[in-house]
């Protein structure tokens, strides 16, 4: 059996490059965001996104992560403005979480890592299809949201309550009338830099918006998401505890901020 990527110490990110050999590009993601090297840019331009409910489809349970799949056939749910040049089509949203609350984002601030990070990914609608999108510079767009601990949060509760559908890997579940915008932070100050997927196969072809103000769940909320497993029904249990990729090289990429 060909050796699977994941985020053991055999098969984890250190050895991604083995198999995926962008993991080791010039432009990977997540960053260290040094808020001290980054610079406003005043031309950056508020972004908005305006999501259909009815868009939602399902809720996936990959191995990896959880991952809500959206109907991107046609310009349903879009984010624009920012740093984007056209709209870009909802696909999917999915989370990075740690085995503790004091790490599990990708991205961190200022050396400051937040229990868990939910990555928006959308796609250049100009491309006609998300395949093509992956082959572009400008292809997707991920909103980056950090997840701090602190009270509970409502609209998170919806998710996490049919993750007990999708406990192990393979399992899919109808996940209907969900607007994703109820996750974002109230304040829209973002940074933005070309990156890449924070997975293999690590594709380059990402315009990413990390949101600077995280949003807020409990800690019982986090530990929800360690409930579910990245084996199968039909193999030994193993939890699903941990999902992040540590930072990457920079190697003399911009980042700017929207907010001075």
């Amino acid at each position: 059996m060909a050796k699977e990527w994941g985020y053991a110490d055999h098969n984890g990110p250190d050895h991604w490059h083995e198999l995926f050999p962008n993991a080791k590009g010039e432009n990977q993601s997540p960053i260290e965001l040094n808020t001290k090297e980054i610079s406003h840019d005043p031309s950056l331009k508020p972004w908005t996104a305006s999501y259909d409910p009815g868009s939602a489809k399902t809720i996936l349970n990959n191995g990896k992560t959880c991952r809500v799949v959206f109907d991107d056939t046609y310009d349903r749910s879009m984010l624009r403005g920012g740093p984007l040049a056209a709209p870009y089509r909802l696909r999917q949203f999915h989370l990075h979480w740690g085995s503790s609350d004091d790490h599990g984002s990708e991205h961190s601030v200022d050396g400051v890592k937040y229990a868990a990070e939910l990555h928006l990914v959308h796609w250049n609608s100009k491309y006609n299809s998300y395949a093509t999108a992956l082959k572009h510079a400008d292809g997707i767009a991920v909103v980056g949201v950090f997840l701090k601990i602190g009270r509970e949060k409502g609209e998170f509760q919806l998710l996490l309550d049919a993750l007990d559908k999708i406990k192990t890997k393979g399992k899919e579940a109808p996940f209907n009338n969900f607007n994703p915008s109820c996750l974002f932070p109230a304040c829209r100050d973002y940074w933005t830099y070309h990156g890449s997927f924070t997975t293999p196969p690590c594709e380059e072809c990402i315009v990413w918006l990390p949101l600077k103000e995280p949003i807020t769940v409990s800690s019982d909320q986090i530990a929800k998401l360690r409930t579910l497993y990245s084996s199968a029904e039909n193999e030994p249990p193993v939890p699903l505890v941990r999902n992040w990729r540590p930072p990457q090289p920079i190697k003399g990429r911009v980042v700017k901020a929207s907010f001075k």
